[in-house]
Formats: structure tokens, C-alpha cells, sequence
């Protein structure tokens, strides 16, 4: 395999979340200040996002206001270590920041420690918290490997340690991605986790429990505590410093299906705020001070989830945001429907950029599919969730919008276009071709589902003829709602050669075991 070796990489993670003794720190770091109490402590690990050919943004959280430091090597001794300076962390963003690492080597290994100081007295530093992650190769020769899924910790199964916890990112961290593609519903803020739950087998799940998610978030705090509550999980945490993520967001880090301008009923007791606008200003801040998001960090401008990020000259992750502008959902057979499910503004965005692409392989991240019918019941009608709504016939609602995306595509002759995503709770390949569709004018292409992580599991999501899909495979349970201990849980590898280019997609179970496998060639349509 082409992939590049890694030299050392799993040796420093083994202290990444622990006290690292043997690092040999800056003389005003000395060991014996580690020993002294009241020093700030990053309890919740560390991660890595938006990683490029020469930057990368490193995040942490602090349990006291305290100054981040990073520190970033070539080696795992740090004996030449750089520093960065990074921000106050302090109560406005939940003790929470991030710091970008600029000038870094392109397709090197960097290894990096965190330090929090006190900010009245620099050489009072906490315990180093460690980290590992690779930059961007410009070398076409090195390929890319990368993991997906989505959908963590949903409909009250949290972290269960009868069970190991999310051990689902063990299995992933032991395939050494070069990133995470995180598809979205990275928490479930409308999804409280009580402290058991019955299983249909008469056993009992056990959960870890908190004070934020005994309820339905509904304020600025229990939406931050609902990111924390992932970050208790001791596998996620040992991913986290090992696998840089690019990650977007779905409806439950808000409420189920949520979309703009919606007002919950007033029956709903669950919620005192009404206004799921309000709620998703809060979710989409405690989101940006949870992940390291290039756009979406404090003090970015941008100010938005959607955005490309650029893998070398072998692939482009084209990230969307299918929830912040779309429009009402409704039975979606409208005949006209310029907003849709991306909005007009990030639709001209993704067409512009995949125009401009030179990569190989166009990644298109979308947190929802596009021909499975995902059907939303929540206000009393059958209104559909996602693009498709059940109309084999010509396009109409949203698919008009993605109708348009396909023609651009087939028309500016966009080649190597592969669709990803999460939402719908099992797993599926599908292929879409235009001499089954009733809307025939694009280049045929696939679509690969995968998810849950730890959620609950849910039977295969119906077809919509509209753009041709055929489902070449699938796994899911026939009963709704199976616990992660009954297994459906699953994650996707994405493996780009970089001899001959070929992209190949693994859809892999808990445990990492391989059950499906479908290689494209570069270049070809109707694959």
C-alpha cells in the first residue's frame, strides 16, 4: 500500500491524556511546578481540525481561566520544540479555545503538547496533555485514508462502561486515518440519557450520567454540557489526540429535524423555549467552541459550517451545511422551490468550488442522503426530512435544488464526484444512474451511508426513483431503535492510491471487520 509509514505515533499517544513525565520541558516548565496544586488541568483531552498542508487548529479545554501554550516537534523527545501562544481561555467560551498552527511542514508527522498557564503567573503551567497529527501531503504519491460516520450518542444510549464505552473509536484509531469526517449529529442535545435503560433481552444498559443531560438542552450551558459529555468517553478522547477531524453538524445538536424559523408547540413540555431559532444560536456557539473549525471559531469571520478543505492533489472534502438554510419541511411536492435544502447562497458556493477544483476525487460531505426518503412525522403530517420525498416521478421541493447541483456537474464535466453521509442509522452503498431516473440529465455516481457510532440502530430508509438509485448494499437491523450492545454501529474508509489513484470505500462494523468493498477508478463515470 502506498500510505506513508508513522514513526512513533502510537508511542506518544500512550500519554496523551495522562501526566508525560518523560518530555523534556522548557526550563521556566520545570517538573517540580507540575506538583504544586491549584494549576490549571485539560481534563478533556485535546483534538485537532481543519488540517492543511502547512496548518492545523488544536483545541482544548481548560478547568480554571488559564493561557494556552502549544508546543509542536518533529520528534516525540520536544527536544527543539516551537511555541505558540494561544488564547485566554476563560467563562466566555467554557474554558474552551483553540490555537492554529501556522508554517508547519506539508505531509510531516507533528507531534504537539498542550500547556495551560496561570495567567497571573506564567510559570504555574498544568500537567502537558500530548498530541499527534499529520499535515496535508502535497506529494500525490503518498495517497489519503480517511474514516466517516456520524450519529453519536443518540436516543439515550450514552456512554455505557459495562461495555467499554465508544470503543467504536478504537477500532477506528487502530486503521490510522489521516482524518475523521464527522457527518454530523455529533451530539444529541434533545436526547437525555438516563442512568439505565431495559434492553429487549431483559438485561439492563447502563449509562454515565450529567446534570445536562438529564433534559433536553434548552440554554447556552446545557448545550456546552452536552459536548462534554462525549468528551467523557476515555476512547474518544485517545482518538481525539490522535485523528485531526473535519466535522459538521445535523439537526440534533439542536432538536430533531429541526429547521429555521420553526416554533415548537406549545404542548411540547419538554421545552420552555419556544423559538428553535434561539436554540440553534446557542447550539451552533457551544459547536464552535467544542470542535476546531476553521470557519467557525471564535473570532472567524466566515462564521458558517459549510466549507472545502483541500487534501492534496488527490481529493477535496467538499463539507455542506444541509440544515442552517433550508427551508420548511413540508410534503416537498413544490413545483418551484429556490431555497431548497442548501439555500442559494452555499448552492452557487459548491458549484463554484467544484468548478475550480484540480483534485482527483471530489468528496461531497452532505449530513443527509440524497435518494433515501427520510420521512419527518413531528408535526402531525408526513413531511419529509431530507431531499427525497417518495415521488419516483420527476423533481420537485428540495430535489429541484440538488436537480440543478447534478446538471452543473454532468455539464462542466466535473469528473470523480463521490457522495458521504451519516443521519439515517444504518449502513448502504447506492448507485445512481440516469437510465433509471425520471430526471436523466447527470453523469451517474455513488452515494456510500454509514453510522450509527453509538446510537441507536434503525431498519434501511426506502428509495426514491427520482434520480435512479439503486441500493447495491446494505446493513440494517429489522427491529427500530437496536442498542449499540446489539450491534449496527459502523464507520467507512475512504483509501486513495496514490499510484493509480483508485478510490477505494470500505463500509467497516464496530470492530473494524470489513463488510463491504467497492474500488472506482479516476476519471470514469458510471462506475
Amino acid at each position: 500500500m502506498s500510505h506513508r509509514p508513522l514513526p512513533g505515533r502510537r508511542t506518544v499517544l500512550r500519554g496523551s491524556l495522562a501526566a508525560s513525565a518523560a518530555l523534556t520541558l522548557p526550563t521556566a516548565l520545570a517538573a517540580p511546578a507540575f506538583a504544586r496544586s491549584g494549576r490549571p488541568r485539560a481534563e478533556w483531552g485535546v483534538q485537532t481540525g481543519d488540517v492543511t498542508r502547512d496548518s492545523g487548529l488544536v483545541w482544548v479545554r481548560s478547568d480554571r481561566p488559564a493561557r494556552m501554550i502549544v508546543e509542536t516537534s518533529a520528534t516525540e523527545s520536544f527536544r527543539h520544540p516551537r511555541r505558540w501562544h494561544g488564547p485566554l481561555l476563560g467563562a466566555d467560551t467554557d474554558f474552551t479555545g483553540t490555537t492554529r498552527l501556522r508554517g508547519l511542514p506539508s505531509g510531516e508527522q507533528v507531534h504537539y503538547r498542550v500547556l495551560l498557564a496561570d495567567p497571573d503567573d506564567p510559570r504555574r503551567t498544568g500537567e502537558p496533555v500530548t498530541g499527534t497529527f499529520r499535515t496535508v501531503s502535497a506529494r500525490r504519491r503518498d495517497g489519503v485514508r480517511f474514516l466517516w460516520s456520524g450519529d453519536l450518542a443518540g436516543q439515550g444510549w450514552g456512554i455505557n462502561p459495562d461495555i467499554g464505552g465508544y470503543r467504536i473509536f478504537d477500532a477506528m484509531a487502530r486503521l490510522d486515518p489521516d482524518f475523521f469526517l464527522f457527518s454530523g449529529d455529533t451530539v444529541y442535545a434533545d436526547g437525555p440519557v438516563s442512568a439505565t435503560a431495559a434492553l429487549p433481552d431483559g438485561g439492563v444498559w447502563r449509562n454515565v450520567t450529567t446534570e445536562e443531560k438529564a433534559k433536553v438542552a434548552e440554554t447556552l450551558a446545557e448545550f456546552r454540557g452536552n459536548f462534554r459529555y462525549n468528551l467523557l468517553d476515555e476512547n474518544l478522547r485517545r482518538f481525539n489526540a490522535q485523528v485531526p477531524s473535519i466535522v459538521q453538524w445535523d439537526d440534533h445538536e439542536v432538536r430533531n429535524n429541526w429547521y429555521p424559523g420553526q416554533r415548537i408547540a406549545e404542548t411540547d413540555a419538554r421545552y420552555t423555549e419556544k423559538s428553535v431559532d434561539v436554540l440553534a444560536a446557542r447550539a451552533r456557539r457551544a459547536f464552535g467552541e467544542y470542535f476546531p473549525m476553521s470557519t467557525l471559531r471564535p473570532g472567524a469571520r466566515e462564521g458558517r459550517v459549510y466549507r472545502v478543505l483541500r487534501q492534496g492533489p488527490l481529493l477535496d472534502v467538499f463539507v455542506l451545511d444541509m440544515r442552517t438554510y433550508r427551508n420548511a419541511n413540508s410534503s416537498g411536492d413544490q413545483a418551484v422551490d429556490p431555497q431548497g435544502i442548501l439555500g442559494r447562497e452555499q448552492l452557487e458556493w459548491l458549484k463554484r468550488e467544484l468548478a475550480r477544483s484540480r483534485a482527483v476525487w471530489k468528496v461531497i460531505a452532505a449530513d443527509m442522503p440524497i435518494g433515501l426518503v427520510v420521512p419527518d412525522t413531528t408535526e402531525g403530517a408526513r413531511h419529509v426530512e431530507a431531499v427525497a420525498q417518495g415521488d419516483p416521478g420527476a423533481p420537485l421541493g428540495r430535489e429541484l435544488q440538488i436537480a440543478e447541483l447534478l446538471r452543473f456537474v454532468k455539464h462542466r464535466r466535473i469528473t470523480g464526484t463521490v457522495w458521504l453521509t451519516a443521519d439515517v442509522h444504518h449502513t448502504s452503498a447506492q448507485h445512481y444512474q440516469p437510465s433509471r431516473a425520471a430526471f436523466d440529465d447527470f453523469e451517474p455516481f455513488w452515494e456510500f451511508v454509514s453510522g450509527p457510532l453509538n446510537a441507536g440502530a434503525f431498519p434501511a430508509s426506502a428509495l426514491d426513483g427520482t434520480f435512479g438509485p439503486e441500493r447495491v448494499w446494505v446493513k440494517a437491523p429489522s427491529a427500530s431503535n437496536v442498542s449499540p450492545a446489539g450491534g449496527y454501529q459502523f464507520f467507512g474508509e475512504v483509501d486513495i492510491d496514490g499510484g493509480s489513484g483508485e478510490l477505494t470505500v470500505r463500509m467497516r462494523e464496530q470492530d473494524g471487520t470489513v463488510l463491504f468493498t467497492k474500488t472506482l477508478r479516476p476519471g470514469l463515470v458510471g462506475q
